[in-house]
């Protein structure tokens, strides 16, 4: 631990698993600020937080706050982003990191600018099990590496008033749910060199099922299924010439998986052993970054995220997908 103190910028359910494992790794909680001063103080007391704001500035503008994560509707992240890093906050995006690439440039803009971490909370690249998938890759434990696969299937409400539903909110399977498996695949194989996607759009005009290919540097194929309204496997697999690494059901969180040859020999086993939800992983890492001096994750480095979200909006050009606002 570096002592960061951390402040919560809203409070809804994402807030409420990120705060819970931050209480799990023992870390700092300073403060909470939400528009609705109900909300804040049940949040406060709930995880036991000294101090509440009845407005995003305030909390961002508080001195005994030195990390701000930001867990506001994904059309709100770029700004509440910038807001705290102009404040002189590192900030922890929930992802999306914002709605689309143009938000992505303008915080990494600012980013830059004030020499603060602004880092996208995609807390899978954080977990134990995806560190050890990493090793194995650049070990070469797989081979030359040709194909990968993973779904993000979830059964969520169909009410046009929940927020997945609502578009004017970014709502849809692709910036929930799509975000996962398409930011492992650059993960472990880098850059799209083609990007085909297709979708079912529902009622309220969002994308309810979502599908991705992409083809990769030395012709790598990767593939991903991502659906709000049908539950799926949830698995994943990265296929290799000389192993493949299978990811068990949810292959996203804290889970375990298995190399195996290609005559079916398992060579490695990963069981998942942590507390909480894993949450408190990318936290961790982030109070590293800072104690470091370093300004930016070397497991998610911010071009990167920029760049995800460059690829996320040639997905929706490509299924008709636009926001309310946007160019």
């Amino acid at each position: 631990m570096t002592g960061l103190r951390w402040g919560i910028l809203a409070t809804g359910g994402i807030a409420h698993a990120f705060a819970s494992d931050l209480r799990t790794a023992g870390l700092t909680l300073t403060a909470v600020g939400s528009r609705s001063a109900e909300s804040g103080e049940r949040f406060s007391r709930e995880f036991d937080i000294p101090r509440v704001h009845s407005s995003y500035a305030d909390l961002v503008s508080d001195p005994d706050v030195d990390i701000v994560y930001v867990s506001t509707p994904h059309p709100m992240h770029a700004d509440n982003a910038i807001l705290a890093l102009e404040n002189g906050k590192h900030v922890l995006v929930e992802k999306p990191f914002t709605l689309n690439g143009a938000e992505a440039a303008r915080v990494q803009d600012v980013a830059r600018r004030t020499g603060l971490l602004a880092m996208e909370a995609m807390w899978t690249r954080y977990l134990p099990h995806m560190l050890r998938v990493r090793e194995l890759v650049q070990e070469g434990a797989l081979g030359d590496i040709r194909a990968l696969t993973a779904d993000h299937t979830q059964k969520i409400s169909t009410d046009p008033a929940h927020r997945l539903n609502d578009i004017a909110l970014g709502g849809g399977a692709l910036l929930d749910l799509g975000i996962y498996p398409i930011s492992f695949a650059w993960d472990i194989l880098g850059a799209p060199t083609s990007v085909t996607a297709a979708a079912n759009l529902g009622a309220t005009g969002v994308d309810d099922e979502v599908a991705t290919i992409f083809t990769h540097e030395r012709g790598a194929v990767s593939t991903s299924l991502s659906a709000s309204h049908a539950a799926g496997p949830n698995t994943a697999s990265i296929i290799g010439t000389e192993a493949r690494i299978d990811i068990d059901r949810v292959w996203y969180t804290p889970t375990s998986f298995r190399l195996v040859s290609p005559d079916g020999t398992v060579r490695e086993s990963f069981e998942s052993d942590i507390e909480g939800r894993g949450m408190q992983f990318q936290a961790l890492a982030a109070e590293r970054y800072v104690a470091s001096g370093a300004n930016d994750s070397d497991i998610l480095p911010l071009s990167e995220t920029v760049a995800i979200m460059d690829t996320l909006d040639e997905v929706r050009r490509q299924i008709g997908l636009r926001y309310p606002g946007e160019a």
